[in-house]
């Protein structure tokens, strides 16, 4: 379906490996049109993801930069600054990641750029808030997820820190990011002015931490400790069947009394300590420790289909090789196949987000750096002599432009 809200606005995206990718890609599903500007070595993500039949896509940096027009600059040289320079020009939004001193040394930061251009919507992606003292400090998905404790919730439950096995950091803020920017984009149209937006990374992920485990802590004086023992019970995990593992949760009286009568364990349903909200909250080890017990006397079929008549949250627990056959997404259709331009055959994830009847089409594959490069000079106004001599000296890098 052709759903562009933001179609006509251009993002400049100064942006690399997936906290900012992240942010861009979501502003390019809803229209805008995303000129993504990369070094001569590229963006870190382009082989930090993993192998490709060509070395230049791996499958994160394939699947986090569909839509975005490539342009790759050498920013050490003069003239690809000057080219920089029209770009952001000719921009409604600036999303980078880069770390604040780097972007004052370029004369790209915030308070440069929107004194000449008040219009512009900035939006900077940081591992720190700037006004802190850990400002400017260089920072990955796996310091946040230490630094703000959420490692350390591994260390209270299992007795041993450890990081989520993904990059959720990374795509919460980009996430959040693309929506203070869409916030933006909404008080632009009524005033007519840009603004300066800053998302740290820290801070926003310390807030999710806080709001969830800060718990008994919220009050003064406090009324216990802090954590929630429901989500740091070891028993709060999948559940072994007979033949693998399942994930379910019961929270409601209701919900409690058919779990406790389809597993068997009719004596406990009138357990005082188990016989409420309130009573399972005083009583949390105890009923985790029972929750938690594994189910090894049926299978994962078996299982879910007695849950499921009992109208409990349930489903297999899948890994990441049974994650892309599972019925549900098969059925809704979230991943395809597609022809790339220069890998062949890929996978293609649609958005998620559905509006009406239907989700926003899926964007132009990924490209190969400096894939538009020729064309956005084209674009900026350059004459063929120029873009000849930026060509020769290494200002800018181009490759065959996607065909049509």
């Amino acid at each position: 379906m052709s759903f562009e809200p933001l179609k006509g606005l251009r993002v400049l995206d100064l942006t690399s490996v997936v906290v900012g990718p992240v942010c861009t890609w979501r502003l390019g599903q809803y229209g805008a049109e995303i000129i993504k500007v990369e070094s001569p070595e590229g963006d870190l993500m382009r082989g930090l993801g993993g192998l490709s039949p060509t070395g230049q896509h791996s499958g994160t940096y394939l699947h986090l930069n569909r839509g975005k027009r490539n342009i790759c600059l050498d920013l050490k040289k003069p003239r690809a600054r000057d080219v920089l320079m029209r770009l952001i020009e000719s921009a409604d939004i600036i999303v980078a990641n880069m770390r604040p001193q780097a972007l004052e040394r370029l004369g790209l930061d915030a308070k440069t750029l929107r004194k000449q251009y008040p219009q512009i919507i900035y939006c900077l992606i940081t591992g720190y808030g700037t006004d802190g003292p850990y400002a400017g400090q260089p920072t990955y998905d796996s310091v946040v997820q230490g630094a703000t404790g959420m490692a350390g919730l591994s260390l209270r439950r299992d007795g041993t820190p450890s990081y989520v096995p993904m990059l959720i950091c990374d795509h919460v803020a980009g996430e959040i990011a693309a929506g203070a920017v869409l916030a933006a984009v909404v008080e632009r149209k009524a005033t007519g002015q840009g603004c300066s937006i800053e998302v740290p990374m820290f801070e926003t992920m310390a807030a999710f931490v806080l709001q969830e485990h800060l718990g008994q802590q919220s009050f003064d004086p406090p009324v216990g400790p802090a954590g929630d023992l429901r989500l740091l019970s070891p028993y709060n995990r999948p559940i072994q069947t007979a033949d693998g593992w399942i994930s379910f949760t019961v929270n409601t009286d209701t919900q409690v009394r058919a779990f406790l009568k389809v597993t068997g364990r009719n004596d406990l349903i009138d357990d005082l300590r188990f016989n409420s909200v309130a009573a399972r909250a005083r009583n949390v080890v105890e009923w985790f420790e029972l929750r938690g017990a594994p189910l090894t006397s049926k299978t994962t079929e078996a299982w879910l289909e007695l849950l499921r008549s009992a109208d409990i949250a349930v489903q297999p627990c899948n890994t990441l090789e049974t994650l892309p056959k599972d019925i549900h997404l098969q059925a809704v259709g979230l991943i395809s196949s597609e022809s790339h331009p220069t890998e062949g055959k890929v996978a293609a994830i649609r958005s998620t987000v559905r509006f009406d009847d239907g989700y926003p089409a899926l964007r132009t594959p990924s490209q190969p750096l400096g894939w538009e490069t020729m064309g956005l000079l084209r674009e900026a106004g350059y004459e063929p002599q120029e873009i000849e001599k930026l060509i020769n000296e290494g200002a800018a890098i181009a490759s065959a432009p996607i065909p049509t």
